[in-house]
């Protein structure tokens, strides 16, 4: 039995679960509402305040779906309940981050900025220190998504081993490599 699959997901205060006969979750919550389409095998109950997410048999696939669509159900019940919150630091001389309606605007080193589009869904806020780095923070229900767009802007430029230079989570914990060695024989 699927160790994640079998625990059940309880609904906090004023949030409302509702199944549709092609098996499409829905999820309303004080922060918004968040859909997910199920697989017709997994089957997924409402039982008071609880949801319940069963499959039929042992086969690989439907063990593999079973712990899938719990953690889902739960990110997406997480998501109107309480949002999710993603920061990140730009650490390099000159670069900064600046957010317009909808639009990052980057300043990373290259010869020339980057704009990135937002989706409506995620809310952006850019705080820039006196001394210290830029950090964005992102916030949004829906986990899938703002994991996404977090990942996209750290690639715009990763982190690099030896000064660690560039675009990472705040708390992130980075591998630092030692420099060249001049006296080395």
């Amino acid at each position: 039995m699927s160790r994640i699959g079998k625990l059940p997901v309880n609904l906090p205060q004023g949030v409302t679960v509702t199944v549709s006969a092609d098996n499409v979750v829905s999820v309303k919550g004080p922060l918004g509402e968040l859909k997910q389409k199920v697989d017709p095998d997994i089957k997924v109950a409402i039982e008071g305040n609880e949801v319940l997410v069963t499959r039929p048999t042992n086969q690989p696939r439907h063990r593999s779906l079973h712990g899938l669509y719990r953690s889902l159900i739960n990110n997406m019940v997480v998501g109107v309940s309480q949002g999710y919150t993603v920061q990140q630091e730009l650490v390099g001389v000159g670069y900064k981050v600046e957010v317009k309606d909808n639009i990052l605007e980057f300043s990373l080193g290259y010869s020339h900025d980057i704009f990135l589009q937002l989706p409506p869904e995620i809310k952006a806020e850019a705080k820039a220190e006196k001394k210290g780095n830029p950090i964005l923070t992102l916030k949004s229900i829906d986990k899938q998504l703002i994991g996404g767009i977090a990942a996209k802007i750290r690639s715009l430029r990763k982190p690099e081993p030896y000064k660690g230079k560039g675009i990472k989570f705040v708390g992130e914990q980075l591998r630092r490599k030692a420099g060249k060695s001049a006296n080395a024989k």
